[in-house]
């Protein structure tokens, strides 16, 4: 039996159309949430990432600043802005779009931003605050993939996961929140790394799948369990000169032979990319509600 493709976009525009109506509430009380982008340099995807969290945000009802800054901008002049933007009421939420020219601090750009106003959840403060188990904001993808396995009916509550990868943004966070005692987390999870020996004794035992590793097609389809369910956070450019830019963007799963073993799995794309955006929208309110209702 073919697996049941997880519909990230489907599931990510239920969770909008939530936030709207929280968004209407606030709206209702003169109160608009506000996201400012800040965008450093010319890098065509980083540009398009930052067009769709904008787009996301004005279909809902978030206000959305994009700046952008040239790339010989120095490190002072963006810490600076940053600075000008956590001083600002109608800002709820700062995000700063990866990668950033050379020449800039990137972790110290990123402990610059107000922990209140982190929607990203970057900062050292909300990190630790996620792993004493207090979270205020969780990282916006690891947010997404637990909202996704949820709302499509895979709970991992008792389940075993495997994560491969362990980088901050994505496999460190997501084995913390995946290890939580909450009723839709509260899993036994595995991480696997480049230090990890027979990485398939690992996977082969997992009811859930995360690969998040940045390696185009590495998980295969003998590797996975049958009826297990696979998450695919990869977003790699591999040549294609059947697609019209030459190029084509895949996951770390080799889609194709893995969803005829796998019980479900997400595709790349359309499966956690529209997640992350919804998850960082839901911090934004959630910033929102946590600066303004608390000061009236």
């Amino acid at each position: 039996m073919a697996a049941q493709i997880i519909d990230g976009k489907k599931v990510a525009d239920q969770i909008k159309e939530e936030l709207k109506i929280e968004i209407d509430a606030l709206r209702s009380k003169g109160i608009v949430p506000g996201l400012a982008a800040v965008l450093v340099g010319d890098n065509p995807a980083s540009a398009l990432y930052v067009r769709m969290k904008a787009s996301a945000c004005e279909k809902i009802g978030i206000f959305s600043e994009v700046i952008k800054k040239d790339k010989s901008s120095s490190h002072d002049q963006i810490q600076e802005l940053i600075v000008g933007l956590n001083k600002r009421e109608d800002i709820d939420g700062i995000l700063i779009q990866s990668p950033l020219p050379e020449g800039i601090n990137e972790p110290a750009i990123t402990v610059t931003i107000h922990p209140a106003k982190d929607v990203d959840g970057f900062h050292p403060f909300n990190q630790g605050l996620l792993l004493a188990g207090r979270p205020l904001f969780e990282p916006a993808t690891p947010l997404g993939i637990v909202e996704l396995l949820n709302r499509s009916g895979h709970n991992p509550a008792g389940k075993h996961v495997v994560i491969l990868g362990r980088g901050l943004l994505v496999g460190k966070p997501l084995a913390t929140m995946l290890a939580s005692k909450t009723s839709f987390t509260n899993a036994t999870v595995t991480l696997c790394h480049t230090g990890t020996k027979d990485i398939v004794s690992y996977t082969r035992q997992a009811d859930i799948i995360i690969a998040a590793m940045g390696k185009a097609g590495f998980l295969t389809a003998d590797m996975v369990k049958p009826g297990a369910i696979v998450i695919d956070v990869g977003t790699n450019e591999i040549a294609d000169l059947t697609h019209p830019k030459g190029k084509r963007v895949v996951g770390d799963v080799d889609f194709e032979s893995v969803k005829a073993v796998a019980g479900a799995i997400s595709p790349v794309p359309g499966g956690v990319g529209p997640m992350t955006i919804a998850a960082l929208l839901s911090n934004t309110v959630k910033a929102c509600k946590i600066r303004r209702l608390l000061k009236q």
